[in-house]
């Protein structure tokens, strides 16, 4: 959040040292700002996140379906698990913002994190070259590729439980935030689902609202036998 933030520190995080830092810099500054910020490192980083993903998918589900192929790909370079990325390297303790932004907390807005991320990719293909930015976006995806499988191109859980309340005509469920816990950079959110019509409520708990309202609509399919345990 500072204008002059210790870069070798963030550096040393994602794991790459920039020949021009000013590109990194560029990277960790939002539009609100000033007029010079990440947008357009944003545009080109959300292009070559979306191949290399889409490349590594293609070549490791070689009998999966193009279908199944897009889903796996939206569920990996989402604004959510680009957020997640950048909680990681705890960006927001570097991103450079305006002071609205700073008042409202925009250093830990999800949407702001993951376009950081995406810049910050635009900024290493440019300071490198395509197959050095391509490792480094394969690194920082690595444990979540491992943990792929053709199962998870089925829809998320809110979106089933939204969909099966709905085929029965029952009120749409009410997810509420219960708790924030931990450091800016680093928090964990309790929320809890009412299913209002069922007499139900479950509860999730993730490293983002919407994480933790994916579990908590998880944890209401499965007490209502849609899922299993």
């Amino acid at each position: 959040m500072s204008s002059q933030p210790d870069l070798d520190h963030l550096q040393r995080r994602i794991g790459y040292q920039f020949r021009s830092p000013e590109r990194l810099m560029l990277a960790l500054t939002h539009r609100s700002f000033g007029n010079q910020n990440n947008e357009r490192l944003e545009f080109l980083g959300d292009s070559i996140v979306n191949m290399v993903i889409a490349e590594n998918l293609f070549l490791s589900f070689d009998k999966a379906r193009e279908g199944h192929l897009s889903r796996l790909r939206a569920r990996m370079v989402k604004g959510v698990t680009l957020a997640e990325i950048g909680r990681e390297f705890e960006l927001g303790s570097y991103m450079r913002l305006g002071s609205g932004e700073l008042k409202s907390g925009g250093f830990r807005r999800e949407s702001i994190l993951a376009d950081a991320v995406e810049a910050v990719i635009g900024a290493i293909y440019l300071d490198s070259d395509f197959y050095t930015c391509r490792e480094q976006v394969l690194r920082w995806f690595e444990h979540r590729l491992e943990q792929l499988d053709l199962q998870d191109t089925q829809k998320d859980p809110k979106t089933r439980l939204q969909e099966y309340l709905q085929s029965r005509q029952f009120p749409l469920p009410i997810y509420d935030v219960i708790s924030v816990d931990g450091e800016a950079h680093n928090q964990t959110f309790h929320v809890s689902c009412v299913l209002a019509s069922l007499d139900r409520k479950t509860s999730g708990i993730g490293s983002s609202r919407r994480v933790a309202e994916q579990e908590a609509a998880r944890s209401a399919l499965k007490q209502l036998g849609v899922e299993t345990p």
